[in-house]
Order: structure tokens, then sequence, then C-alpha cells
């Protein structure tokens, strides 16, 4: 079998001019990055703005394992089957991080048949959004150090800045910086931090954002550091509102590129599900409605993560009202979950199927909680057997959700013909009755607490006595009517990664608790997640190279 990126690398691809010419939009109402990239302007977006939306479908997943689950390359080549059955539809991503690619993860663009191309571009530089994102934050770290330095009218007290400089790499050597070392003019000493850019509250912004204006108004909301009073300081305080909003005024604009099979995709921003709201941007989802009649978008890692935030905090910022629910499982991940070996799960093993399948059971009724229809999306693997397919089948089944399997890896949207016409039956016998699953009016404490009981499945919610403080002052000043995005590992639905399944008798434990001002939302921190993290014993950087004639291999 080839690999992804030779795959990819011998499709033939069509101008992007043309795959965008077959959804309607005009050759002036693109902004070209090449011949297979380009942004979408303003102007389109004036031009269909008051058009009906199409329905919007949301592609998520039971919680992520080493065995693999293929989220984005569900939604991929379901967007690519709905196109084989005439339906005019259009694939909403997010944009892949460098730091999962050179790591442990790999590539993000799908798999197989099912890809975003042109892969390499998307995976590495791409149009550049990210390196926009990176640099509008390092320079409000550094207008906030040079203030510092050139009198501190503003006051801020150097142990309580809370604006931390980012870069797009796994690099953990600079979780824990100090800066300012040397002569007197290079700055006030102290302690400070970098994450990854993918958690910088600027990706939030620019994926929450409206519009210029509202992109504005968020980054000058943004809270940088305290006064010696106790007092938030504010990126307009600093008048670096201004010179931010000019590195992101290209950014803020969606990018389309294709599938293998030319449909159009928008892949615009990318925050983490784990240590932001993980999903691609409003401006991004909102044009992907009004262009199709069907708009399959994706949130990152679990149900309990990425579609959380996705209804709680993206639905609920930008009056979305998702119509249907795909829930991604395959078999070797749900005995992995039931306590499987990782070398052993291409043998048949229905004992630890029976056993796992309870993540996939608390997934779905999740899911329900929202009001929302689900499809199970059971991605196939050659080593699955028909008698855990159909155990799995059985099992949606008499918990009242369509099931489907989804063969796009290997066979791309042919293989998803299933999955497409299981979806298009939903969406056709079911209304949308979307709820959110807390009202804005509940404090803090009682959202977390929802989160932590309704979709984690915890006992109950313990705190550092920082964050009770942190808890209180949120409050204080005035922002205790935001929603939460939880910070929390991908791997379990506990904050414990190791806890597998579908624990019990669990706490969600809250280390910390901040304010995104700008994002609109509040962060609480479990456990020990990480905002910077760290490269594996070998990365996959150490596979990655590029040949004599410039094409690059190992990527995926």
């Amino acid at each position: 079998m080839k690999t992804d990126i030779q795959i990819a690398q011998e499709a033939e691809m069509l101008p992007i001019k043309d795959v965008a010419a077959d959804i309607g939009i005009s050759e002036e109402e693109l902004e070209f990055y090449g011949k297979y990239k380009a942004k979408l302007t303003d102007d389109l977006w004036d031009r269909i703005k008051g058009r009906k939306d199409g329905k919007l479908v949301l592609v998520t997943a039971i919680n992520p394992t080493p065995a693999g689950e293929g989220k984005t390359t569900t939604t991929v080549g379901l967007g690519q089957a709905m196109t084989k059955l005439h339906k005019k539809a259009l694939i909403a991503l997010r944009e892949p991080s460098l730091g999962p690619c050179f790591g442990i993860k790999g590539g993000a663009a799908g798999g197989g048949y099912a890809q975003v191309v042109p892969m390499e571009d998307l995976n590495l530089h791409f149009t550049g959004d990210f390196h926009a994102i990176t640099s509008a934050n390092n320079l409000l770290a550094a207008i906030l150090d040079n203030h510092i330095q050139q009198g501190n009218a503003l006051q801020i007290d150097p142990r309580q800045v809370v604006w931390k400089r980012c870069l797009d790499m796994n690099d953990r050597v600079l979780r824990n910086v100090v800066v300012g070392l040397g002569n007197k003019t290079d700055g006030m000493v102290r302690e400070d931090h970098f994450v990854i850019t993918v958690a910088s509250e600027i990706m939030a912004i620019l994926c929450l954002a409206d519009d210029m204006a509202d992109l504005k108004c968020r980054l000058g909301r943004i809270i940088v550091a305290y006064n010696f009073a106790g007092d938030p300081v504010t990126a307009e305080d600093l008048q670096a509102t201004g010179a931010m909003t000019a590195l992101l005024k290209d950014a803020l604009k969606p990018n389309i590129v294709q599938t293998l099979e030319h449909t159009p995709a928008l892949v615009h921003g990318g925050p983490f599900a784990n240590i932001a709201h993980g999903c691609n941007s409003v401006r991004a989802t909102k044009m992907a409605m009004k262009l199709s009649d069907i708009a399959i978008t994706e949130a990152g890692f679990g149900a309990d993560l990425g579609a959380e935030k996705f209804m709680d905090i993206k639905c609920r910022k930008a009056g979305l009202k998702p119509d249907a629910v795909v829930l991604v499982a395959t078999v070797r991940a749900l005995k992995y979950n039931g306590g499987a070996e990782k070398g052993n799960l291409g043998e048949e093993n229905l004992k630890a199927l029976a056993k796992g399948i309870v993540n996939l059971e608390k997934h779905i009724e999740n899911i329900k909680k929202y009001n929302v229809p689900v499809v199970v999306a059971l991605n196939s693997f050659v080593t699955d057997t028909i008698a855990e397919h159909e155990f799995i089948r059985v099992f949606c089944e008499e918990r009242g959700c369509e099931f489907a399997l989804s063969e796009v890896w290997e066979k791309g949207g042919e293989g998803g013909l299933q999955l497409a016409q299981k979806l298009l039956e939903t969406l056709e016998k079911k209304e949308n009755h979307f709820r959110l699953l807390y009202e804005d009016g509940l404090s803090l404490k009682d959202k977390i607490q929802t989160i932590a009981k309704e979709i984690y499945g915890a006992r109950g919610v313990v705190y550092e006595p920082a964050a009770e403080k942190q808890l209180v002052k949120i409050e204080n000043m005035g922002f205790g009517s935001f929603p939460v995005c939880m910070a929390k590992n991908q791997y379990s639905l506990s904050d414990d990664a190791g806890k597998l399944g579908r624990p019990k008798d669990f706490d969600i434990h809250i280390r910390e608790v901040y304010v995104s001002a700008g994002a609109g939302f509040v962060v609480a921190l479990t456990g020990a997640i990480m905002t910077m993290p760290g490269l594996p014993k070998v990365p996959a950087a150490n596979q990655i190279d590029v040949t004599e004639d410039s094409k690059i291999t190992g990527l995926f």
C-alpha cells in the first residue's frame, strides 16, 4: 500500500479557480497562493451572506488511541461521497499544527484516498496563517515587556504578567524560561512561559471573530497582566491592537483547497481541543453553509472535548445549530479501550470489544444531550472481522442511533457512500431541536461541574486553592457569564490519561483557571495538561526529508 504522501503527490489536482467555480465562486473572489490554494475575499462574503444556510454536520470521535480513529479521513471521505451522490457539499477543517507534524502524530490532512491536497503545503507553511498568529502573539509580548522597561506608566506588576509567548512547535524547554537576562537595557528579569501557537488566545480569537471589526475588538480585550492594584491591563491599554490586526488581516480570510476527488475544502484556523476550543473558524463554517447544501466540519479529539466545545462555545458564540453528528470509531480503538494490547489489535477479540465499547456508548449519550441525531461511522480496517462489525452495529441500533461502515481510507468517496446515505436519511427525517448543555447565567463552578458530571461522567470537581481564588476574581471582574473551555487530556473521559473505556467514581481536578477575555471564554486546566507539548524520543521529524528534485518524503 502506498503511503499517504505518495498518494497525495500522485494526485492530479485541478486549478483551485476551477474547484471554486464549481460552487459558484468567481476568480475575482479569490486571492491566489499559487495554483492550488487561495483565500476567500470579503467581497464573496458580502455577496452570499444573505443566502439560506445549508445543513451543518459535525464529525467527531471516541477518545483517541494509538490505534487511530480517522476523524479527518472520515470527514474528507464523507464530503467526497456526497459529491458522488451529486450533493452540493463542502468540507470545513482546521489547519494542521507543525507541533504534531514533527512530533508524534504526523500530518493532518486525512489519509489514504480521503485526503486534502496539496498535502505538503497544508501540513507545513500553507498560507502563513499560523505564522501571522505567532507574530501577533509575540508582538504583544514584546510591546508588554517594552512598556515595563520604558517607565511602566501602566504600573504593570511584573509578577502578574499572564501573557505568554508562543511558537508552533513542540519544544518542552520553552515551557518555563527567564527573560531579561544581561544588561539593564535588556529588560526586566522575570519568569516567562511559552505555549504552542494553537493554544494562543489569538488563535481562538481568529477562529471566533465574525469580521475585521470584531477581530480588532476581541484583540483589544486581551488581558496581558495585572497592575500593582490588581486591576487587569489589556492589549488596548498597551495600544497594541492596531499593529496586531495588521499582522492578522490576511489570516482572517478562510482558505480554499480541494480533496483528492476535487471536493472543495475550506481549511482555516487550528486550535487544539485538549488545550483550546478545537474548532475551525466561524467564518469558514458560515461560508461553507452559504456555499453548499451540506457543510461538513470536524472538531478535535474525542467528543468529550471537541464536540462539547463546538456546541457550548462555537455554536453558542456564533449562533450555529448543527443538524447531525457523525461519531467516528474503529474496532481497533474500542478493543484498546477494552484492555487489548496494542500489538494484538488485529486479532478478533469480542471480549475486549464488549468491554471497550462503553467508551462509544458514553459519547453517544453525550451527543444526545444536545438533542442532535447521531450516526456512528465505523472506520474500517482490513483486520476487522464480520463478527466485530456486527457486534458494533447491533450495539448502536439498540441505542437508537444509525450505523454505517466507512471504507474511505481505502476507497475514497466510493467507500463513504453507505455513510453518506445514512446521513442524508437522518437529515431528511430529523428536525433540528439543538440545545446547549448549560445556560450563560450559571456560575463558573456550576458550568465546570455540569461538564464534568454530564460529559465526563465524573463524581465531582476538586479545586486547587489557587483555582478557587482565580474563579472568584474572574467572576468579580464580570466574566462569570462566559462559557468554560476545559483543558483536559484527550485520551480519557477523566483527567487521568490512563483511565480508558468509561471510568467511574473519579473526580476532575482543576489546578488553574484564567479568562480569555478576547476569545470570550474561561479556561479551566485539569490534571497535568500541557500547553507546550514536548517531542517524543523518536520524533516524526527524524523521518522527513527532501529529495534532490525537491520532493518531500516521510511527512505521513
